[in-house]
């Protein structure tokens, strides 16, 4: 029988593979990998908030990264600076700003490095229901708008012409993600939350003939890189967060070499 703290890394990490894959293979067709970083960066606000009113971290975290999703909506449609050079002048600017007001915060002892790069071993109960209840909100809207959605990450301009309502559209998306990112933060931390959401569907896209195929195969990828990840991590003493990036890292590479080796013959 498996410790108590294992088990809940194992659910934990299963679920959000789960989540993020749809998701994330849409991050992937959008082209806005930028764009989740900025948001994953400013949950570390969200963070320093919580523990500075002894607020529930996981909701303090969803309450920045919705602000700062529709932030990030209003910008996005300003003409003097490009949105790419904003994104990453915000992303930067978040996760000073949050590292700072973290290490702030008065009367508390916490650790950086586990909100950076997570640590899910530390995950609780109270962890797993916000990623069962989140996660199953995050599936149901996808689901909804998951054919709206993809018309519009095809061509943009065609969906509109369609008659899609495609700012609703794009307000849903984002604030799926932000839902996603809060409940992330604590299994693989800030900085390498989005690469839990792009690196299953990249290692998918190479083997997908469909975009439902891509994202049964992204969360495959992500549950095997969860269990793997756990196992190098228990067996080598090694962080949980990045050791599961590290497997997530290893099937893209793997799936993207029989491509290579035609693209060459």
């Amino acid at each position: 029988m498996p410790e108590p703290f294992l088990l809940r890394a194992l659910l934990a990490g299963m679920g959000l593979a789960i989540v993020a894959a749809p998701l994330g293979c849409f991050v992937v067709w959008r082209r806005m990998a930028y764009y989740g970083e900025t948001v994953a960066q400013a949950s570390l606000i969200g963070v320093a908030l919580g523990l500075a009113f002894s607020f529930d971290l996981t909701a303090s975290v969803l309450i920045v990264t919705l602000a700062i999703s529709l932030l990030l909506v209003v910008l996005s449609r300003q003409q003097v600076v490009p949105f790419d050079s904003l994104l990453g002048l915000l992303a930067h600017a978040a996760l000073a700003v949050g590292v700072i007001a973290a290490s702030a915060v008065r009367g508390q002892q916490i650790d950086l490095m586990a909100f950076l790069f997570g640590d899910i071993f530390a995950i609780t109960t109270g962890d797993l229901r916000w990623i069962m209840f989140g996660g199953t909100a995050a599936l149901v809207a996808l689901a909804l708008v998951w054919r709206p959605l993809l018309s519009l990450s095809v061509h943009e301009d065609l969906a509109a012409a369609e008659g899609l309502p495609t700012e609703r559209l794009k307000l849903i998306f984002v604030l799926v993600m932000a839902l996603v990112v809060a409940i992330a933060i604590k299994i693989v931390g800030a900085l390498l939350t989005i690469a839990f959401l792009i690196m299953p569907a990249a290692a998918a896209r190479p083997l997908s003939e469909t975009p439902e195929q891509m994202a049964l195969f992204a969360a495959i990828f992500g549950m095997l890189s969860v269990v793997l990840g756990l196992f190098v991590s228990v067996s080598f003493d090694t962080p949980g967060g990045p050791s599961i990036v590290l497997m997530l890292a290893l099937f893209f590479v793997v799936s993207i070499i029989p491509t290579i080796l035609r693209h060459r013959g």
